[in-house]
């Protein structure tokens, strides 16, 4: 017997959904505020960096102050850090995700203010870290405040909210709501689940929605980029994703050698070891300021006018300057990341895939495989590749980039380079990093015995 339509559809206003969408949007709303605050004091410091490094180079006698402050930032870093050191340190990421795979909780605001002041102290001065971690952390704490205190969730739905913070976290540090929600799939819970990405992806538009209120509607990376790339350089662009597998792997083996190397610096404590980074990155400032922190600003100069004009002339002894930047930002990145403070490591590995792409642009067109218009549309590439295969999460990056850009002209390239890259990574034996970073450092002990 065939049932009518009143005996399939379910009854009129019986759905759950409005209030599962509801959590999801006070969420996505406090940690939108949240992050969007966060990320402005970013990027006024930087302003500031950009105007006190030119100066100090011109009047040496600034130098003086400046260093009594950074040693000032590194006893408060110190402080703030020390009660909860291993929760809090690097992006969160992995803390975050050894939460969701365990039972255990952590003291959510204890967290979220440590690492909303840890996170400035360490970013602000100019270390090559990225936003993002921290705004995932931060994220996922406002879902668990809100789990336990507001919604009194059990433990699965408390782990749902803790998603939608995590979604929202991404997606209001890049303006990426899409890239939010594939994140938490493909690297925290694993699964697609109808309920949880739809809340998830209520947190992460509201969040977006705050941000916009801070930033404006134009996209976080927006960059300038013509048409799509020839069939006849896509030879190439395979050569590229196999050249940024190898580079991946290579980048995944330093980041997991830091952690036993910094161990040796017995001679200074633990929760010391940020001033390493704080005094070296000095000289990178007067040397070139621009190459500070880990916003979008240094990519986006990349496409400036006068920039772009010396490329595009194809000449390959401006490969050197752009190699140079890479090898500078690699190493700090690392020692900057190694050195216990609160930081993520998204937009430093954007930053290198941007400069690996101008690399790949000046061959492409001093041989003429790809015309001179292709040449964002390679940095963009080669920045996806790059990103996804480090995290090995393709559809991530793929979002990630896409929405941060604002443009879909890039996508099959992408999608090229990125899959050989995610492949040649895999061969080697990589592992996405973050879980990497988690299985090294036991996090599920740690986040089990720090916030008793």
């Amino acid at each position: 017997m065939i049932k009518t339509a009143k005996q399939v559809l379910a009854k009129p206003f019986t759905s759950n959904f409005f209030f599962i969408f509801l959590q999801g949007v006070i969420i996505g709303l406090i940690t939108g505020l949240i992050v969007g605050t966060f990320r402005w004091i970013i990027d006024h410091t930087m302003k500031f960096l950009f105007f006190i490094y030119p100066l100090m180079r011109q009047k040496p006698i600034y130098l003086v102050p400046y260093l009594l402050g950074t040693v000032i930032i590194c006893l408060i870093l110190a402080q703030i850090i020390k009660p909860v050191l291993n929760n809090i340190t690097g992006s969160g990421v992995p803390q975050v995700e050894a939460v969701m795979l365990d039972e255990n909780r952590m003291n959510w605001w204890s967290i979220l203010w440590h690492k909303f002041v840890g996170g400035l102290l360490a970013i602000c001065p100019g270390l090559f870290l990225g936003r993002e971690g921290p705004c995932i952390q931060m994220g996922a704490m406002v879902g668990q405040a809100f789990g336990q205190n507001l919604f009194h969730a059990n433990d699965e739905d408390l782990k749902r909210l803790q998603g939608c913070g995590i979604a929202a976290g991404l997606s209001a540090a890049f303006s990426a709501p899409l890239a939010g929600v594939f994140f938490l799939v493909e690297e925290i819970t694993f699964s697609f689940d109808p309920k949880e990405c739809l809340t998830a992806l209520a947190a992460a538009m509201t969040s977006d929605l705050m941000t916009l209120c801070f930033f404006g509607t134009t996209p976080c990376l927006y960059l300038p980029l013509d048409r799509s790339l020839p069939l006849t350089s896509y030879w190439f662009v395979i050569l590229m994703g196999g050249f940024l597998g190898l580079l991946a792997y290579l980048y995944q083996y330093c980041l997991l050698s830091l952690k036993p190397i910094y161990s040796k610096l017995t001679i200074i404590p633990k929760i010391y070891h940020s001033i390493i980074p704080l005094i070296l990155v000095i000289p990178i400032g007067l040397w070139n300021a621009k190459l500070l922190g880990g916003s979008h600003d240094f990519i986006s100069g990349l496409f400036e006018p006068t920039f772009m004009k010396n490329i595009q002339t194809g000449m390959l002894s401006l490969i050197l300057l752009p190699l140079i930047w890479f090898i500078v930002r690699f190493i700090f990145s690392m020692i900057s990341y190694g050195a216990s403070v609160p930081g993520g490591i998204f937009m430093p590995i954007l930053i290198l895939g941007a400069l690996l792409g101008v690399i790949f642009a000046v061959i492409m067109i001093h041989y003429g495989i790809a015309p001179k218009r292709c040449y964002g549309i390679i940095i963009v590439t080669s920045m996806c590749a790059y990103f996804g295969a480090i995290e090995k999460a393709p559809f991530t990056a793929l979002t990630l980039l896409t929405e941060m850009v604002g443009s879909v002209e890039q996508i099959f390239p992408m999608l090229v380079a990125t899959f050989i890259a995610y492949f040649v990574l895999d061969l080697l034996g990589g592992k996405p990093i973050y879980e990497a970073l988690r299985i090294q450092m036991d996090f599920r002990k740690l986040t089990t015995t720090e916030t008793k």
